[in-house]
Parts: structure tokens; sequence; C-alpha cells
């Protein structure tokens, strides 16, 4: 809290920034104006004083002069005398250099409260996963228009208020975000089944994919690609990825990114937190395929993610998942895949066979190491979101 308290302090003042600028901006001469404004001196210096108290970024924050009205009448009026379009449009984008400025801060600011609440806000959101997973045995017997149960529904109240308190104004909110609030107001068993189905599934769908900053780059050693093909570069080529580049967590993220992108598999759900003890189900998805002489087939899929670097799953491991599958909430579960940066035994990869053979449901399709980097050499976008090479 004390973190994110300065936080708030820093957008506070940055919001301050912007209000002045947009006022300061409006007091500019768009044409031959030139005499003295008070006004603008009083914005001027409130200006200089709230930038002081901007704190920095990674070493960095905005250098502003700001010009005065009267200089600017000048610049303009002498752009005027050259008589190029040129020289006009120079000056409006000089005097635009302040709102770039504050432009980039923001952007920086809001990458790095991205940063700060990630991993406060990943427990939350499980922990919403937990509560909605309770009210539905909660409100099975009930009808649409009963009240949910009071003790549960307010956790999940404090819950959606402690994401809120996460995002602050910097960090976008779900298109769903409002819906959601609006159905926790009501509390109706009509109400609940709207957050379980619909509002919470795409805004938790919307705060993964925020949570990592889809469109920042990566960090390049190379300033020309063309030179480092002509430079022919030879060697060995590592075909095993450093698994041991993540953890848990992210290598639960690593699947959920490649099931997400892929276009066969839709509505995909990290429905429980990370080493979960309850049900071990990490994530869900819809597979779809598509026969175009028959009707498309969808088929729910849970793949139960497990980063073991240093043992292989066992017949024992497997077998303890498939029983997992029958305490899960319908529909049923067709396919159950186990992704692992390991192995699976002999054993295991023969109970696997056997329980296919016996078309037992569900249907269970080990995704080991090997796999896994045959996936990805087609992928090599996500080696290098991930750091895996």
């Amino acid at each position: 809290m004390l973190a994110l308290s300065e936080f708030e302090i820093a957008e506070a003042n940055l919001v301050k920034l912007e209000q002045l600028w947009a006022e300061i901006d409006e007091m500019l001469p768009r044409g031959l104006s030139f005499g003295t404004n008070p006004e603008f001196e009083d914005r001027e210096r409130a200006f200089h004083a709230v930038l002081s108290a901007l704190p920095k970024i990674d070493g960095w924050k905005p250098d502003i002069s700001l010009m005065t009205p009267n200089e600017v009448a000048q610049w303009r009026f002498d752009a005027m005398e050259v008589g190029e379009l040129g020289a006009e449009l120079a000056v409006d984008e000089a005097l635009d250099q302040p709102g770039k400025e504050l432009r980039k801060y923001r952007a920086r600011f809001t990458q790095k409260r991205r940063e700060l609440i990630r991993d406060a806000l990943v427990e939350t959101m499980d922990a919403i996963d937990g509560v909605l997973q309770s009210l539905r045995v909660m409100v099975e017997p009930l009808e649409k228009h009963d009240a949910v149960p009071a003790e549960p529904w307010e956790q999940l109240k404090a819950k959606v208020k402690q994401i809120e308190v996460l995002l602050g104004g910097s960090v976008q909110h779900p298109a769903t975000w409002s819906n959601l609030r609006r159905h926790l107001h009501f509390g109706l068993v009509g109400d609940f089944q709207d957050i379980d189905t619909r509002d919470w599934p795409r805004a938790r769908e919307a705060l993964r994919k925020g949570l990592y900053g889809a469109h920042e780059p990566l960090p390049q050693k190379t300033a020309d690609l063309g030179e480092l093909a002509s430079s022919k570069p030879k060697g060995p080529i590592a075909t095993q990825l450093q698994w041991d580049q993540l953890d848990a967590e992210g290598f639960e993220r690593l699947v959920f990114t490649l099931i997400s992108a892929e276009p066969n598999y839709e509505n995909p759900e990290w429905s429980m937190r990370t080493n979960a003890p309850d049900r071990g189900r990490d994530l869900a998805v819809c597979r779809v395929v598509r026969d175009p002489l028959s009707d498309v087939q969808r088929a729910r899929v849970i793949i139960q993610c497990k980063h073991w670097l240093a043992k292989s799953i066992g017949t024992a491991e497997v077998a303890a998942a498939v029983a997992q599958t029958e305490h899960w909430d319908s529909p049923k579960v067709d396919t159950l895949i186990i992704a692992t940066t390991g192995r699976f035994t002999a054993d295991a990869i023969a109970w696997i066979e056997k329980h296919n053979d016996a078309r037992k449901s569900p249907r269970i399709e080990p995704w080991p190491d090997s796999r896994l980097e045959l996936i990805l050499a087609e992928r090599p976008w996500l080696i290098a979101e991930f750091g895996l090479r």
C-alpha cells in the first residue's frame, strides 16, 4: 500500500500537469497576438512547481521549457515571413513538445504501475475464481430471483474493490466492468449467473492480456538484421529450450498465451491459482474442430501444467489428474492435456495409451518438453517473448 500510495501521488501530480498544460496550450496565441498575460504567468509557475515534484522513472522525467505567448507570437510572425508551410508546421510541432513529453511519461508510468500490481492482481483474480466456485454450489438449489448468500457475496465485492484499487486510473478497466459492478449491486442469483458466465470471464481475460504489456518491445541486440544475415553465422543449433527460465506461474502463462493465440481454441480460462491443492486445474479452453463436410464440433479441454524439471510424471500423477476431472463443473471434460517441462515415465505413457484405446473419458494428451519444443519451434515469437532461448 505504501508503494501504491507513492504511485497515486505521482499520478495525481501527473494529472495536474496534464490539466495545467491543457490550460496553458489554450492561452498560447494561434495568430499574431502580443501582450502580457498574468493568468499565463500563474499557470506557468504552477506547472514548473508540479513538474519539479514529479518523480523520475528509471532515472528519467520530462525536461520541459514553456514558451511565453509573446515568444510564440514572434515565432509565428517569423514563420509567416518565411512563407513556407514547413515553417508553420515546425512551430505547431514545437508547441506540442510539452504534451509529447507528458504523454511519454504517462506511458512509462502505466508500464511501471502494471509491473507493481501484477502479482497482487493475479492473486486477487484467483481469489475471485475461488469465491465464484463456492457460490456455484450454494446457489444451485436457489431460484433466479433469490438473494445470493451474503457472506461470500461480500467477499466477492471486496475482491472486486481490491482490483479497482490496484488498477487505479492509469490501467484500463475491462469493457464488462460496469456490468459486473451493476450485477454485484443487485446480488440476486440471476446476477451471480451473469457474473459467473459472462462478466467475470471476459473481464478476467482482458485483465490477463493487459498484465504483461503485449505491445511492449522486447530488447533487441541487433541493429540491422540484413547485416546479421550477410555475416553468414555458423555454429550449433540448440533445440532444447531453457525451461529453467520460467517458474510455475510463468509456464502456465506460456501455455495460456499459446492457446489464446490459436484460432481453433476459444474462451481460454486461467481458472485456478498456481499449485492449487483442491483440484489442480490450471487452464480450461474450448477446442473447435471444423469439418467442411460436417458440423462444427466443440470439446472442453482442461490443461494441467506441471513445471517439473527434476522428475518425470508417473502413472500415479496421471491417474490422479483423470480422477480429478470427475469433480469439475459441467460441461464434462472431453480432453485432459498434461503439459510438462519434463517428461513422462514409460509406465505413464503405457497407462495413457491403454486408457485412450479403451475410449475412456476424458481422452488424455501428454505434452512433454519434446512436444512443447516442436510446438514452439513453429511459434518463435513465443520463445522470444518468454526468454526460452
